[in-house]
Parts: C-alpha cells; sequence; structure tokens
C-alpha cells in the first residue's frame, strides 16, 4: 500500500519493468551525459536525482532460474542465438559454418565407486554372489530404481567411494580439458600425416562447451567441435579432414589425456584422466536425417545453462562459511560428502592453489557453465549490447559521432517483500503475453515459431 500510494508508484513501475521483473535488481545511482565529439555541446544528460529513491534498478542478470527467472531466460535466449550461431552462422559469423566438420560430444567423469543407477525396469547392481566390502557393506544391489528415486547416484558405500579422487578431477577438470583441445590437434596431425606444425598453421578448432552434474554428483562436459581454416570461420578447413577424422582424433585424444595431482602426504598423488563413457555425434550437415540438428543442441544447452543447484541436485547456488555450513545444507548425504571433502582438502597447503573450500558449493568445480573459444561465435557482451542498441531505437544510431561521461555507483540490490510481489506479478504478465505471441505466431498461416 505504501508502494502504490507514493507519487511515484508509476515510474518505479516502469523501473520493474523495463528489468522483466527481475527478482534481484541491482540499484545505482549516478548520471550519464553525452556530448557532441566535435563541438563539445551537451546533447544529453541523465541522472538519478529524480528517480524513486534517487536510483536506477538494473538486471541482476543470474542465469540461475531458481534465483532469477526472467533474467535467466534472457540468459537461456542469449546462450541459444550464441551457439547456433557458431553451427548456422549469424552474428557475425559467415553462414559457410554449416558445412564446416563439426560433432557434438559428450566427455564424462571416470568411477570414483559404484552408485545407485536408474535402470528402466532392471535390477540396479546385480551379483550371483553376496560379497560384501571392508566397511561391511553389499557389493550387489537387487532393486529397481526409476528416475527420481532418492537413491539414484548415492554409493552403495561412502566408504569405499573415493571422495579425494572426486573432489580433485573437478579441480583439473579445466586443465583435462586444456589437454585434450592440445591433444586433438596432435592426433588430427598423426591421423592425416602432417606434422603438428603444418596442422596447425591450416587448422583451427573451434568450441563451445557447457558443464552437467550427473546424478552421481560428477560433472561432465558437452562440447560442440567445429573445424575451420586457418584464419578461423571465414576459412573452410583443408578437403583432407572431415567429420569421420575428427571423430576418430577425439577418440584417441581423450583417451591420452593424463594429468597428475599435486603430490601430499596426506593423499599422495592422483592420476586423472576421462571417462571410458565417450559419446561423439555428428551434426546435420546437408540435411542428414541421421545426425542432430543445430537447433536442438543449442536449445539443449540454452536449456542446461539456466538449471540450478535444487535443479541439478549437486552443490549450492551460493558460498558456504565453514563446515557448519555444509552439516546442515539442504543436500543428500553424497553431496554433502563432497562439500565436505573439498573444505577438508582445501586446508592443505600444498592443494591451496586449487581453491577448494571458495568452491566447496560447487563440489571442487570452479569452471563457468558454459565457456567457447575465441573464434566460435559472438560473445553474451556482443548480444546485450546488441539488444540495448535495438532497445534505444533509431534515435541512438542517427546522434552521429559523441563522447559518453559516465559516473555511476552501487547503492543496493533487491526488493522489499511488497515490492517483490508486485515484480512477480509483472514477470508473470510478461511470461503470459510472449506465451499468447507464441501461441498466435504459431497458428498464423505462414509463421514461424523459433527457438529461444
Amino acid at each position: 500500500m505504501r508502494l502504490a500510494q507514493d507519487p511515484q508508484f508509476p515510474r518505479w513501475l516502469e523501473q520493474v519493468t523495463a528489468t522483466g521483473g527481475c527478482a534481484h535488481p541491482v540499484h545505482l545511482s549516478g548520471s550519464t551525459s553525452a556530448y557532441d565529439a566535435a563541438t563539445g555541446e551537451l546533447l544529453h544528460h541523465y541522472d538519478t536525482s529524480a528517480e524513486p529513491g534517487e536510483r536506477l534498478s538494473v538486471r541482476c542478470r543470474n542465469r540461475r532460474a531458481s534465483v532469477c527467472a526472467p533474467c535467466s531466460r534472457l540468459h537461456a535466449g542469449d546462450t541459444f542465438h550464441l551457439v547456433r550461431a557458431g553451427l548456422n552462422g549469424g552474428k557475425g559469423v559467415p553462414d559457410a559454418v554449416r558445412e564446416h566438420p563439426r560433432l557434438f560430444i559428450t566427455l564424462t567423469a571416470p568411477s570414483f565407486g559404484p552408485v545407485h543407477r536408474a535402470t528402466d525396469g532392471e535390477r540396479c547392481r546385480p551379483r550371483r554372489t553376496s560379497h560384501t566390502c571392508e566397511h561391511g557393506r553389499s557389493k550387489s544391489c537387487g532393486a529397481v530404481h526409476r528416475s527420481g528415486d532418492p537413491l539414484v547416484g548415492q554409493p552403495l558405500c561412502v566408504g569405499c567411494y573415493d571422495y579425494p579422487a572426486h573432489v580433485l578431477w573437478h579441480a583439473h577438470a579445466g586443465r583435462l580439458w586444456k589437454a585434450f583441445t592440445d591433444n586433438l590437434y596432435n592426433h588430427l596431425a598423426a591421423r592425416t600425416g602432417r606434422t603438428r606444425a603444418g596442422l596447425r598453421r591450416a587448422v583451427r578448432v573451434s568450441y563451445a562447451k557447457v558443464a552437467e552434474y550427473q546424478q552421481r554428483a560428477a560433472v561432465h562436459l558437452h562440447a560442440v567441435v567445429r573445424l575451420d581454416g586457418a584464419d578461423g570461420p571465414n576459412t573452410v578447413p583443408p578437403i583432407w579432414l572431415d567429420a569421420r577424422t575428427l571423430a576418430f582424433a577425439v577418440h584417441t585424444a581423450a583417451s591420452a589425456v593424463h594429468l597428475r595431482t599435486p603430490y601430499t602426504p596426506a593423499l599422495g598423488e592422483y592420476d586423472l584422466r576421462w571417462g571410458n563413457q565417450l559419446d561423439v555425434r555428428t551434426l546435420r550437415a546437408f540435411n542428414d536425417p541421421s545426425a542432430l540438428s543445430d537447433d536442438a543442441v543449442a536449445a539443449y544447452v540454452a536449456k542446461y545453462v539456466t538449471k540450478g543447484a535444487a535443479e541439478t541436485a549437486a552443490g549450492l547456488d551460493h558460498r558456504v562459511e565453514g563446515p557448519e555450513e555444509i552439516a546442515t545444507a539442504p543436500v543428500s548425504p553424497h553431496v554433502r560428502g563432497l562439500m565436505a571433502t573439498c573444505w577438508r582438502l582445501g586446508a592443505l597447503p600444498e592443494l591451496g592453489s586449487l581453491r577448494l573450500q571458495p568452491w566447496a558449493h560447487t563440489l571442487g568445480y570452479r569452471g563457468h557453465i558454459l565457456t567457447k573459444s575465441r573464434s566460435y561465435s559472438t560473445t553474451y557482451a556482443a548480444l546485450r549490447e546488441e539488444r540495448a542498441e535495438h532497445q534505444r531505437g533509431a534515435d541512438a544510431t542517427e546522434a552521429g559521432d559523441t563522447t559518453t561521461e559516465r559516473h555511476w555507483r552501487y547503492v543496493g540490490s533487491g526488493h522489499t517483500p511488497g515490492a517483490a510481489l508486485i515484480a512477480a506479478g509483472i514477470a508473470e504478465d510478461l511470461a503470459a503475453t510472449r506465451e499468447a505471441a507464441r501461441e498466435a505466431l504459431a497458428v498464423a498461416p505462414g509463421g514461424a515459431l523459433g527457438t529461444g
């Protein structure tokens, strides 16, 4: 009621609507001034002195739907166009890339111990004889686990499960990927009879990858891999390199990766490698019905990047401050064990560079959810700037050469409880409007409904 009775309530509603009903907006105070670059004349000035609370609200840009659904939807759309541009062209990428060799690959973590699994009607881990481990737990499981069963992904024996190896593998996942891409050049050279230096002068490997947690709380990586010519997507790769050759090199390059962890008196050393489950699929080219479609891959990646910890059942969406918070975290016993292992190993001086304690909430994995090579496609920043220019309209493009001075400072974030209710209603209204527009477009004559 206090908000609704405020004389500036209409302007506050405009701000909230402009953020799409963001659940946790960032509040800024300051000014922006635009000057004619030639004459120094002041063309435009804006400051927050006349705004409600003398501040301007902007989106939080959080990718997780569990944290902010409106911003996660926008992030998913940007991700879809970023991945799709690297497959089909557009957004500064030539259309010819759709004819380059392209694969969708999945690299998994190795086994750290047997876990319960969903088997679509079959028994989990049957054995003819009943054996127990050194901790007195059975090595078999004759139960049938359906999807959603809380036991799926949990170790058969917590004592036998190698929690340190799991955590250290997560901490080195970025280096494992780097070793894989480096190996890929070497194995492509060996496969085609070229020297390593000669192949690097003729070929560039571009990629975009997304990290996903399996039910056992181990990260696996989905990646789009594309072969370009020496100068990136603007050049065609050599004719002696095709998708089949690339797929063969992916298999051999992944199996050849080995990394050693830093030595510690408490743990010794671990030899890290990729798991045996490696999936390689050719992306659709020349209307091949047996291959994956580009849009399906882009939509899958875009959907996954918005998932939070609650949806993946792995870790938390925020950092933890100590073992007490880990002990009371709303996670499964298996995930709690991994977080506790991160905290314990993070105290070892030899492993300090891995920053396991600050990343205990992600089980030691500290990489971005989505990363790409520089030449794969456009960037999130470019997509946001393109959207901002579209929203500013034609007046911004006709203003000519200008110089801009900006002076902004952070003054807070989030909503009061009453404001949060109104913002949630605005977000729901905008979502309903988008859905209605989609349905109208789908039934319109000649209408085409896109993804993202």
